[in-house]
């Protein structure tokens, strides 16, 4: 058996396309969905980042109201911002890109932004909203992986979901949609506490690995044919490449792709579809705002 490779380039594109479809519907009746992101520093994997969002927003045909902020900005400077940002009718959306210096409380930060303009869905608003099934901004990766499992046809309703990783970012998202009644899989989620963690991930049919590790699912933990979604980016040395390392998921790739059914690239898999998925809750940000939705 050889994996089928889930293009999340592809299926981003397309969900790209969608969202700019609807902009320029907006666009024909005055509203302009605008987002501000704001960078803190020069965290080289967070300005890559930032790049990616600004292309898709410009892509999308959306306002970019980015902001790069020096490193030795203040906590008090950048919570203002936020306040600004929050009363600025123009602006739908805010992000602030993680990880932040570390003289900034992120939490504090997260609470600052006004939960109708989170469109990262971080704030404890918008996860209570998720987790008791109320209209919220799902969290970016977490509504990607959900949107390749459908744009796949994968079938959920029933099926066994083992998520690797417990993080406020993926895993415990993930874990309330992917057990939701549209989406409708039995979950559990396995963590560094977890004993015998391979007889558990054995009995998936989805797998998905966010653990933040490299090879931190081999083949031995896959059941042949289970569909594997790897969200893990890591960065490894590799002399043979110009920047000197290379990405790779959590999955040892090249084995887990022989036993897997589907499997996610990393690069080129859920990527795409984070920020995809920004572009839609920014959108949605807009026609809330606007009273569209």
């Amino acid at each position: 058996m050889s994996a089928t490779i889930i293009d999340g380039k592809a299926i981003a594109q397309e969900v790209r396309a969608e969202v700019a479809q609807k902009v320029t519907e907006l666009k024909a009746k005055g509203i302009n969905p605008c987002l501000a992101v704001i960078l803190v520093g020069e965290n080289p994997a967070s300005v890559s980042y930032v790049t990616g969002k600004q292309k898709a927003l410009a892509e999308a045909g959306m306002t970019d109201r980015s902001v790069h902020l020096p490193d030795n900005t203040t906590e008090e400077d950048l919570l203002k911002l936020i306040d600004e940002l929050n009363g600025d009718k123009s602006v739908n959306g805010i992000l602030v890109q993680l990880p932040l210096p570390k003289h900034i409380n992120e939490d504090r930060v997260i609470m600052a932004i006004d939960p109708e303009k989170d469109v990262d869905g971080f704030h404890p608003v918008n996860v209570g909203n998720l987790m008791i099934g109320r209209k919220a901004f799902l969290p970016c990766t977490p509504h990607g992986v959900v949107v390749l499992l459908e744009k796949m046809k994968v079938e959920t309703s029933g099926k066994h979901c083992v998520i690797v990783g417990r993080s406020n970012i993926v895993g415990k998202p993930l874990a309330i949609l992917m057990s939701s009644r549209k989406v409708n899989s039995t979950v559990t989620i396995c963590h560094t506490g977890t004993k015998n963690m391979a007889e558990i991930t054995k009995q998936a049919d989805i797998l998905v690995a966010a653990a933040g590790h490299p090879s931190t699912v081999t083949k031995d933990m896959v059941k042949p044919g289970a569909v594997v979604i790897d969200v893990g980016v890591n960065r490894i040395p590799d002399s043979t490449k110009k920047s000197g390392f290379r990405l790779v998921g959590d999955c040892d790739y090249d084995d887990v792709s022989e036993i897997a059914s589907y499997i996610t690239p990393v690069p080129g898999g859920v990527g795409p579809m984070t920020i995809a998925m920004l572009m839609f809750n920014t959108l949605e940000a807009a026609m809330n705002q606007n009273g569209l939705n």
